[in-house]
């Protein structure tokens, strides 16, 4: 399984969607970690988290066969969490993603960021 294309075709649909602060967070080398990456996003709104988060699950059915094992806040849309096993993507509205700080709880991770102008 090839994740950097994974992680790639997520951050893809994350900027399509006007996703921002894209970060993944290899895992694989923290022992206590439940996954081997994170991709973590922010939005600005409840509609624009929820555009993301659809968009991320349509590009990884169509681009990469593979359907979320579950995700869960789609309720509220403050903070979505589509888990597939291996990777697990994060979708926060800006508020909540400097509130929880996820990227510092996992500080000694290997860090890419995306853009626009990858």
């Amino acid at each position: 399984m090839n994740h950097k294309n994974e992680l790639d075709v997520i951050a893809d649909a994350m900027l399509e969607k006007k996703g921002q602060n894209i970060v993944s967070l290899d895992l694989k080398k923290i022992g206590t970690a439940i996954s081997d990456y994170f991709i973590v996003c922010s939005a600005e709104s409840t509609t624009n988290v929820s555009a993301i988060a659809d968009n991320v699950e349509d590009k990884m059915i169509s681009g990469c066969g593979r359907k979320p094992l579950r995700s869960q806040g789609k309720e509220n849309a403050f903070w979505i969490i589509i888990d597939y096993g291996d990777i697990v993507v994060h979708v926060f509205q800006t508020q909540y993603r400097d509130f929880y700080r996820l990227e510092d709880l996992w500080a000694d991770a290997g860090r890419t960021e995306y853009s626009d102008n990858m």
